[in-house]
């Protein structure tokens, strides 16, 4: 969650404290997993996280259950963490949570080369993705809006 908060001539010290306190005092009803330097192509694993963004979670370990692709398997680990996130360290209710947002970014390339005909060579690039899963409690959410009207 951003918080924005004016400077207004404030040394950074205290600047980053009202904002620290601010943050503390703001409740919480998201969660967030993120898996780094994953080896699959990001292009492959968007297709995938684009299938579960909006469900509420139970509907999407069910998607991901029942998909062929190999990165349901890793976008499943990686909500599963999140979930964990949410009701550990938040105490947000599983039941009430849904996949706000799911993204994949590209990671580093591995290089290859690879023989081709009259001494050249080709490069290969083996792709990487940085997986992210948001979680949102709706109950939490509505009651933080209905807090600030």
């Amino acid at each position: 969650m951003q918080v924005l908060i004016k400077r207004n001539g404030m040394k950074r010290s205290k600047f980053h404290r009202a904002r620290k306190e601010k943050l503390a005092s703001m409740p919480v009803y998201e969660a967030k997993a993120v898996a780094k330097y994953i080896r699959i192509s990001p292009r492959k694993a968007r297709s995938v996280a684009n299938s579960i963004k909006g469900k509420n979670v139970s509907e999407a370990f069910t998607i991901l259950e029942f998909s062929p692709k190999k990165a349901a398997r890793i976008i499943k680990n990686v909500l599963k963490s999140a979930v964990a996130n949410a009701v550990n360290n938040h105490g947000l209710n599983e039941e009430n949570l849904y996949v706000y947002t799911c993204y994949v970014n590209d990671g580093p390339r591995m290089k290859r080369l690879w023989p081709r005909g009259r001494g050249s060579a080709d490069i290969i690039q083996k792709r990487m993705s940085h997986i992210t899963v948001i979680v949102r409690d709706r109950e939490a959410e509505k009651a933080a809006i209905d807090e600030k009207k």
